[in-house]
């Protein structure tokens, strides 16, 4: 319940405060055939960028410090491994972990250079905000389960959007401190799994 609380706290504060402003393609009294204002798009300016990456990186730090979670720091490579997906998704017009080329997120993430192990990657295909992503991430069990894994201390953040305003979202959470782990398939998450010679399947 603390957690919903933070994350109610969270969104509130992006939209009263420091959300990127969202730009609708009418007239700010454009309503719809019902009479009521109809929805404006969600526009991310490339000049938002960075202080939208902080944002979610204090968002999710907000939401592990509370669950007795270590912090963790944003990492230009994971944030270059999910700035590609992000735009490979869109391209294939499918949200999915795996990219046009084949590649897992593990590939991508070594690809790039990430010489730790990856804990995780969400993905969301959306017109909602980095912080109402956020709030659904940690709806689901196996997207919350990335986020809070206590083994993630470094956290790559990035989207690509679309000209119709639908957003690809990507958070990749890692761990640099060990040597490269294959995750578990999962349709919405990828997951670490522990791999010990002293351990049976």
């Amino acid at each position: 319940m603390f957690v919903k609380r933070i994350l109610f706290v969270l969104l509130a504060l992006a939209v009263a405060a420091c959300a990127p402003v969202p730009t609708g393609t009418g007239s700010s009294n454009a309503t719809g055939a019902d009479g009521r204002p109809l929805p404006k798009v969600y526009r991310i300016r490339s000049a938002d960028s960075g202080r939208l990456q902080f944002r979610m990186l204090d968002s999710v730090n907000a939401l592990r410090t509370s669950a007795g979670q270590p912090a963790v720091t944003l990492n230009s490579k994971l944030n270059a491994a999910a700035a590609t997906h992000a735009r490979d998704m869109s391209v294939q017009n499918r949200p999915w972990h795996f990219g046009s080329d084949g590649s897992s997120p593990i590939d991508r993430v070594r690809r790039i250079g990430y010489t730790g192990r990856l804990v995780g990657e969400n993905i969301s295909e959306t017109y909602e905000t980095e912080l109402e992503t956020l709030a659904a991430w940690m709806e689901q069990e196996d997207t919350r389960r990335t986020i809070m894994s206590a083994n993630a201390s470094d956290m790559g953040f990035s989207w690509f959007q679309e000209d119709n305003g639908k957003i690809w979202w990507v958070m990749v959470m890692g761990d640099p401190s060990t040597a490269p782990l294959i995750p578990l398939p999962n349709p919405s998450a990828v997951v670490e799994q522990a791999v010990r010679g002293d351990e049976s399947s």
